[in-house]
């Protein structure tokens, strides 16, 4: 059909972002699933893991959002015929990264221990966040300037370059993992925490250096930098301080979670990390065809071709609704042993086992929410999506997070307000999409 992008054209895109999104939080399972069966401190040692990890998770998103801007404002520019017009920008924006996440990297690191108090973390569990932390947020500067390069990539429309940068990744953490952490008889020493943040900094060292092979070799960009601002250089920051905004409220959301978690007990706060990277990990996997809709809607708008930016909207929702089904169906089948890989401890498991459900139950919703997200970020709608996470973050997360704590729900609540926020998050970007593009369509 003349009107619509192609269902090839679509997974040409967002089969190779699936594969390399699901690589980051990969590297995060990984470190949970093994740092939760050492011998030493398993539950001690697995909320620092999760703590921390939600922290990285919180602080990389927030700053990765110029990935996003410079994907939607390259593929807008592609759609027009007008790549030159971001010749310069595109140095501009990695240099800017680069240079944001060393500042974060040295004021994060020195006041380590106060972040993580500010989690509820104390004792053995603090000092295992704080020590995890200052190595494994070495690769803020590899992550960020990497992230930067994949936008580039996605608004070339491929995401091919970044599956291979990302799955190298992942395979090598995993390794690094299982060498670094149980370490080998008389050769490598067992590094414990220690060893499962240095194979993080390896692994994304690695990513970075394949990122930029590509980006040199396969892309009319280079990192020659013009001091003559581009004249979108601008419109970019303003487009990722509004996703700045949008993102911190989204991990704010988080950190309340975890936050409460760790109150309620260490077992609590070891279940909700499984939760959490779990369900980061479902977002990640049907984000692949938010980054299709991200990169062919800014393509869409820069050609004007409405028709086919609304087609692509229902086409995208079906094929990520499909995913969460049959991850649901698959999680379903496996439940109990899925807890068994990340814990063996059987307060902890029997924490998961009665919250997992909820988190499969809210996976079609989040999947509307994912692809409309990745659509606006394309269209450059930064403004819309920072106002409905800061309204789905305080009117809606917040407070039934507070009300179910007062009525004793402990992990439900958390759960129940995380179903909230994502129902406020997916209704107002369909209802925002349907009256501006609708009568387009025509």
């Amino acid at each position: 059909m003349k009107g619509k992008v192609s269902f090839g054209e679509i997974n040409k895109i967002a089969i190779p972002a699936i594969i390399a999104g699901i690589a980051e939080p990969l590297i995060s399972l990984t470190d949970i699933a093994i740092i939760g069966n050492v011998e030493r401190d398993p539950v001690e040692s697995l909320a620092a893991a999760g703590i921390v990890g939600s922290f990285l998770s919180a602080i990389i998103w927030i700053v990765a959002q110029t990935k996003t801007a410079i994907s939607a404002l390259v593929s807008q520019n592609l759609g027009a015929s007008r790549l030159h017009a971001v010749k310069t920008l595109v140095p501009q924006a990695i240099y800017f990264n680069l240079l944001l996440s060393l500042l974060i990297y040295i004021l994060s690191a020195y006041f380590a221990r106060m972040i993580f108090s500010a989690y509820n973390a104390e004792g053995l569990v603090l000092n295992y966040a704080a020590e995890y932390y200052k190595i494994r947020a070495l690769g803020y500067p590899l992550t960020l300037v990497t992230f930067a390069i994949f936008g580039v990539f996605r608004g070339l429309q491929n995401t091919l370059w970044a599956m291979k940068c990302s799955l190298t990744g992942a395979f090598l953490n995993v390794g690094l993992d299982y060498l670094l952490v149980y370490g080998i008889d008389g050769i490598v020493p067992a590094m414990h925490l220690r060893g499962a943040a240095y194979a993080s900094v390896i692994s994304q060292a690695v990513m970075l250096i394949m990122a930029l092979h590509f980006f040199f070799r396969k892309t009319p960009f280079g990192l020659r930098l013009s001091f003559n601002i581009n004249p979108q250089m601008k419109g970019l920051l303003l487009m990722s301080a509004n996703l700045f905004v949008r993102t911190a409220a989204l991990n704010f959301a988080i950190y309340l979670a975890n936050a409460y978690a760790t109150d309620y007990g260490k077992n609590y706060i070891a279940a909700q990390s499984i939760l959490m990277n779990i369900w980061l990990f479902f977002s990640f996997f049907i984000d692949g065809y938010a980054n299709a809709g991200n990169a062919i809607s800014g393509r869409l708008l820069g050609a004007k071709d409405y028709k086919r930016l609304w087609h692509l909207s229902i086409d995208i929702s079906k094929y990520a609704i499909t995913i969460a089904i049959v991850l649901i169906g698959i999680c379903s089948l496996f439940y109990e042993e899925i807890g068994l890989i990340f814990s063996k401890e059987s307060t902890v498991l029997v924490l998961f086992s009665s919250v997992f459900w909820m988190v499969l139950f809210m996976q079609p919703i989040n999947a509307i929410a994912f692809m409309f997200d990745g659509i606006f970020k394309g269209l450059g709608e930064a403004k819309y999506l920072r106002n409905v996470l800061l309204a789905a973050t305080f009117l809606g997360f917040t407070p039934v997070l507070l009300i179910g704590d007062y009525f004793g729900l402990n992990l439900y609540a958390i759960w129940i307000a995380f179903f909230v926020w994502m129902l406020i998050r997916s209704s107002a970007l369909v209802i925002k999409f349907r009256r501006k593009y609708l009568h387009k369509t025509a």
